[in-house]
Order: structure tokens, then C-alpha cells, then sequence
């Protein structure tokens, strides 16, 4: 019985964008199915083969990798902290970023990343029958993060019709940046933060192509390559890409401490007026009939509920360290569901950064349309969301 209302919370979801589409007719249904027996395939063989387990635990120890080569450098600068055997959020999973990022940068600046984004973007696009750009630019995302995608594309963004610009901007809402991969797999399991990404990716092409369709001619239909004079040499590279870590640990530190605070400080004030109200509690009134479409029940889906709302309304991060230690506790369909369902940037606060990105490198005409079109990106960002963790919830009993 839950395992069919997970089935129809994905025809629901459709459903309920495709009501959103103000184009329903151009909408080209042939890539949308394409794009959905693609995910469940991938999924299928990430979480269902041993040959995906074995993917999966090999990128995982990849990056464990990484964050216990992070930790020589934490542990140099604060031996202390790292002593510990509890090691703080701060120094466990927001730290490791500076070197995280760092890394990623030195495989764009020899080219590897790049020659990975190319050739996956090119798959995607000739599979799905979508533009190029569309295509390379969401994987762009995956290891890259909107605001820093946004800006590798910037050149061709700026000749960009507005129509294909909102398309950009809808689908920044769902992306995923390599750089914080490690601070999820502190909190949560790595298996669904691996199986989220590339359904992530591939949610954002097809709830835009659903929100926003259009049509691309092939004079369009071109990816636009940086000359290597925009290249800097080695060492400003990776000192730049330090300096850019520890401004976004800064950021998401700041923005944890700051919602946290914020979300008590409400509390405080809707217990006043009504005993035992909170915002949580509202949270899972919301969004529980989409918890329940993801074939949970009872407190489950009430739980799951609140996170998806705590999600939206601060981030991710807030969302799992409140399910970091329930998640023994919890059946392994909840733990999938919510997780996956967590592992994006989808939230009110992206829509802010997506705009001042375009702000920044586009004309005020051409970045109005994100301000135009804010629920449309809140609509896109919650439903991949919701997609994502509904199809790996159908694997996952």
C-alpha cells in the first residue's frame, strides 16, 4: 500500500507542476519520460546492484578521503578542537570546505573536471534530446555549485533570450556543490547523498523543460568554452579557491547560527500565544500530505514533514543535524526519503543568492526576470526535491 502511494506521489508531483506550466502545450513529453526511465535506471543500479553499492562506497571513501586530508590541516591550526572526541560541526563538517574546494579547483584548472562536465553533459544532452547548454550546465552544478556554474557561463548567458534566462535561474534552485558533499556525509548516509545528486541533476532539466519549455535552434545550441587567457596561473588559483573556502564556512556558519536562533526565538513567541505551538509543528501540517505521498506514515511522515520545512525555510544543514542522530532510530524508507529529499540547495535564501548572481553579471532588464519569477524557482526547487526522493524511496523498503 505505501509502496503505491509513493507511486502516485510522482505522478502527483508531475501533475502539479505541469499545472504551474503557463505553456502547457510546448511542453515535450518524449524528453520528460526519457529523462524519468533514465533515473529510475540509475537509481535502480546505484542502490539495488552490488556493483552500485560498490560505486557508491568507493565515491564515499573518496571523499572521506579528502576530509581526513582536510583534517591534517584543521588539526595543525586547532589541535585542540580536533582532539577532542566530539569533534564540533564547525571543525568536522564546515572546515573541511576551504580544502574540499581547493581540490575541485585544481582538477578544473588541469582541465579534468572539465573534460568530466563535458562529457556527461554531452550523454545527458544527446539522451534526453535537450539543448546542450541546459544539459552541461547542470552538471556544472553537481560539482560546481549554482552561483560558480552561473558564473563559468556568464559569456553566453549574457546573449541569452529572457525565456532561456529563467530557465537557468529555475534550475539553479536544485543543485549540489562538490565542495559540500563532505559536510553531508558527516551527518547523513552517504549512499542517498550519492543517489540524490545525479537525480538532482536530472530533476532540474526535466521540471524546467516542464515549468519553462521552449524551443532551441541550433545557432543557440552552444556551450560556451573560457580562452585560456582568463586563466590565472597555479598558486592564485588554489590561494584564491582558500580564501573563497573560508568565506563560505563563514557564510554557512553565520546562516546556521543565525536560523537556529531565529527559528527558536519564533518558537518562543508562538508558545506565548498558543502553548506547545511551534514552527516545526506548522512546518509538518504543511508539507505532511506530500510526506505522505512518499510512502510514509504516522509520526514518520509528520517527522519528515517538518524537515522538508525546516529545509525551505532555512537550509539543508539545519534539517540534518536535526535528523542526524534519529536516523538509527528511524525505518530505512524514512531515513531515504528524507535525506535525499534534503540534499540540495532548494530554500528561500538560494532564491536571494541566484538573484544577486544574475544581478552581478547580467543587465538589470535581463535579471529582473528571476524577481518576476520567484515561485516558479520555489516551485521547481521543491519539486525536484520531492521527485528525487520519491523515486529513490521506491528502492529503498
Amino acid at each position: 500500500m505505501l509502496f503505491l502511494l509513493n507511486c502516485i506521489g510522482i505522478v502527483v508531483v508531475l501533475g502539479l507542476i505541469f499545472l504551474c506550466s503557463p505553456e502547457k502545450r510546448r511542453v515535450k513529453w518524449k524528453s520528460i519520460i526519457i529523462l524519468l526511465i533514465t533515473e529510475f535506471l540509475i537509481t535502480w543500479f546505484m542502490l539495488s546492484t552490488k556493483v552500485g553499492n560498490w560505486v557508491i562506497d568507493k565515491i564515499a571513501s573518496f571523499f572521506t578521503w579528502l576530509i581526513s586530508c582536510a583534517s591534517e590541516g584543521i588539526s595543525f591550526v586547532f589541535p585542540s578542537a580536533m582532539a577532542n572526541e566530539n569533534v564540533d560541526f564547525f571543525f568536522s563538517a564546515l572546515m573541511p570546505i576551504i580544502f574540499i574546494i581547493t581540490f575541485f579547483d585544481i582538477l578544473t584548472y588541469f582541465g579534468i573536471l572539465t573534460w568530466l562536465i563535458d562529457k556527461v553533459g554531452w550523454v545527458i544532452s544527446k539522451i534526453s534530446g535537450l539543448p546542450k547548454l541546459e544539459s552541461f550546465f547542470s552538471i556544472q552544478m553537481m560539482f560546481l555549485g549554482n552561483t560558480e556554474a552561473l558564473a563559468v557561463i556568464r559569456q553566453q548567458l549574457g546573449v541569452l533570450r529572457e525565456h532561456r534566462l529563467l530557465t537557468f535561474g529555475i534550475m539553479s534552485m536544485s543543485s549540489i556543490s562538490g565542495s559540500i558533499i563532505g559536510a553531508y556525509l558527516s551527518m547523513v548516509p552517504a549512499k542517498y547523498v550519492f543517489a540524490a545528486i545525479p537525480l538532482n541533476c536530472l530533476n532540474a532539466l526535466l521540471i524546467a523543460s516542464i515549468l519553462n519549455p521552449g524551443d532551441v535552434n541550433r545557432e543557440e545550441d552552444i556551450v560556451y568554452v573560457p580562452p585560456k587567457e582568463e586563466r590565472k596561473d597555479f598558486f592564485s588559483t588554489i590561494s584564491n579557491s582558500m580564501l573563497v573556502g573560508i568565506r563560505m564556512v563563514i557564510v554557512i556558519a553565520a546562516m546556521v547560527i543565525g536560523y537556529v536562533a531565529l527559528t527558536a526565538s519564533i518558537n518562543g513567541i508562538l508558545g506565548v500565544l498558543i502553548h506547545g505551538l511551534t514552527i516545526q509543528k506548522i512546518f509538518s501540517i504543511i508539507f505532511s500530505p506530500f510526506a505522505y505521498l512518499m510512502g510514509l506514515s504516522g509520526k514518520d511522515a509528520m517527522y519528515v514533514a517538518q524537515l522538508m520545512g525546516i529545509k525551505l525555510s532555512t537550509n539543508e544543514f539545519v534539517a540534518m543535524l536535526d535528523i542526524k542522530n534519529k536516523i538509527p532510530h528511524l525505518p530505512n524508507h524514512t531515513v531515504a526519503a528524507a535525506v535525499t529529499f534534503l540534499t540540495s540547495f532548494a530554500n528561500f535564501s538560494t532564491v536571494g543568492m541566484i538573484y544577486g548572481t544574475f544581478s552581478s553579471l547580467l543587465s538589470d532588464e535581463k535579471s529582473a526576470i528571476i524577481g518576476k519569477n520567484v515561485w516558479k524557482l520555489l516551485v521547481s526547487g521543491v519539486g525536484v526535491s520531492l521527485l528525487s526522493a520519491m523515486i529513490v524511496g521506491l528502492f529503498v523498503w
